[in-house]
C-alpha cells in the first residue's frame, strides 16, 4: 500500500508544474517575440528591395474644377511610362472620374476622396495642395510631387521630362523676396518674420523631404488662414460685406507665397 505524499512534498511538487509552465509560457513568448521580430524584418528588406528595383516616380498632382478638359494629351504623354507615375486629382467634392468623364484610362478614379471646395485667392487653394501631397506621401516610390492645372500642357515627352526631374535632387520652385507694401501682413510675425516673406508660382515640383515639410507643417499654415487674403474686390462685395476703407486691406494671395515662404522659414 502506497504512502500519500505530505503536505511539504504535495507543495513542492506544485511549485515544480508551476515553475515548468512559466518557463514554458516564457520560452514560447520568446519565440513569437522573435518571429514577429523576424517577420517585420524580413518585410522591411522586401520593401526596401522593391524600392531598389523598382524606378522612382513623379506623382502628378492636379487641381482642377471639375474634369480635365485637355484629358487626351495628357493621355499621350503618360502612354510608356505606366511604371514611372501616379496620377492624383483634386477637384470639387462629389466628382468622379469615370468613363464618362474623363477619355483618358490614366485619370479614372483619380480623384482624391477628401478634396474640399477650393475659392481662387483663398487658403483654401493651399489645403487642396496638402490633401494632394498627403495622398501621394503614401507611395514611399514617389520622390518628386508636380503640381499642375487643369489647363497645363505638357511640352515636351515624358521620357525628357522624367530624366530632367528625377536627375536633379533639388526642388524645382522660383522664389523671390515680396517686398511690396501691402501683401505681406504684420500680424503673420513672428511666426513668419518679413524677412522670410517670398513670393513665386503655385505651380511647383517638390522633392519627398519638401513635400513632407509641406504636409507635416502646423504653424505657418494657420498664419495664411487668418492673415493672407485678396482685397476685397468690387466684383466680390456681392458675397463679402463691403469695407469701409480698402487702402488699408493687404491683398494677399494664399497660393503664390506659402510654398516659398515656408521653406524659407524652415
Amino acid at each position: 500500500m502506497k504512502r500519500k505524499a505530505g503536505p511539504q512534498k504535495a507543495q513542492h511538487k506544485w511549485k515544480r508544474k508551476l515553475f515548468v509552465a512559466l518557463l514554458m509560457g516564457f520560452c514560447f513568448g520568446t519565440l513569437v517575440l522573435l518571429m514577429h521580430t523576424q517577420y517585420s524584418r524580413i518585410m522591411t528588406l522586401a520593401s526596401l528591395h522593391s524600392q531598389l528595383t523598382q524606378p522612382p516616380k513623379i506623382a502628378f498632382l492636379f487641381i482642377a474644377r471639375n474634369r480635365l478638359p485637355l484629358d487626351l494629351l495628357w493621355d499621350v504623354f503618360f502612354q510608356g511610362g505606366e511604371s514611372r507615375f501616379s496620377i492624383y486629382v483634386h477637384s470639387r467634392p462629389g466628382f468622379l472620374f469615370n468613363k464618362a468623364t474623363t477619355r483618358s484610362v490614366f485619370f479614372l478614379n483619380r480623384q482624391v476622396n477628401d478634396s474640399i471646395q477650393v475659392d481662387w485667392g483663398e487658403a483654401s487653394m493651399i489645403e487642396a495642395e496638402r490633401i494632394l501631397l498627403k495622398h501621394a506621401l503614401e507611395d514611399p516610390l514617389n520622390q518628386r510631387f508636380a503640381f499642375l492645372s487643369d489647363s497645363c500642357i505638357p511640352l515636351y515627352s515624358f521620357s525628357y521630362i522624367y530624366d530632367y526631374i528625377i536627375s536633379t535632387r533639388t526642388s524645382f520652385v522660383d522664389s523671390f523676396a515680396d517686398t511690396k507694401e501691402g501683401r505681406y501682413n504684420p500680424r503673420m510675425n513672428p511666426v513668419i518674420p518679413v524677412h522670410n516673406w517670398r513670393k513665386g508660382s503655385q505651380w511647383v515640383v517638390l522633392t519627398r523631404k519638401h513635400a513632407e515639410v509641406v504636409v507635416k507643417d502646423n504653424t505657418v499654415f494657420p498664419m495664411f488662414q487668418q492673415h493672407c487674403k485678396t482685397k476685397s474686390l468690387p466684383e466680390f462685395w456681392r458675397d463679402r460685406p463691403i469695407p469701409a476703407d480698402t487702402s488699408k486691406e493687404h491683398n494677399c494671395i494664399p497660393d503664390e507665397h506659402y510654398v516659398q515662404t515656408l521653406l524659407a522659414v524652415r
